[in-house]
Formats: C-alpha cells, sequence, structure tokens
C-alpha cells in the first residue's frame, strides 16, 4: 500500500472528498460508483464494475432477479440442467 500523504477530516455527515489528484491517477469520474470494502482496521474504496455472480467476468452480463449473470454462465449452467 502506498502513503499518499494526504489527510481529509469527515465532514459532519460522516463524508470525505477524495482530492481530483487521485481521482485523476486513479481514472475516477465525477459521480462514478465506487465499492466499499473492509479489511482489518482499513477501508478500502475500489471502482465499481459490474460482473457476473459466479466467475466474476465483466462482459455480455444479463441483469436476472437483480444479479448479473454473464450469457456464458447461461450456458454453462443450461448444459447442467441438461436443457441443452
Amino acid at each position: 500500500m502506498k502513503n499518499t500523504g494526504i489527510v481529509r477530516r469527515l465532514d459532519e455527515l460522516g463524508r470525505i472528498t477524495i482530492p481530483i489528484e487521485l481521482r485523476r491517477s486513479l481514472g475516477i469520474g465525477d459521480r462514478e460508483s465506487l465499492e466499499i470494502y473492509t479489511e482489518d482496521n482499513k477501508i478500502i474504496l475500489a471502482k465499481y464494475a459490474p460482473a457476473d455472480i459466479f466467475t466474476g467476468a465483466e462482459e455480455d452480463l444479463i441483469e436476472y432477479h437483480g444479479k448479473l449473470v454473464s450469457k456464458k454462465s447461461i450456458k454453462e449452467l443450461s448444459k447442467l440442467a441438461g436443457l441443452i
């Protein structure tokens, strides 16, 4: 992990501002979605990339009951179910 030397205070609603230099260097655009993870006592922010719930693939996604599934996974599941 790289220390940037940047310190920010939370505002009264618990928000922080990510400096524009960091957003630019990481390719994070205005109003872009970020995922929040925790590890030990750390909070980790990552650019959100929708992915297949089974394989993590990020292409050819279809939403089904609020979950994302790739066409490849659907084909493989169809084979397992004996539909193909």
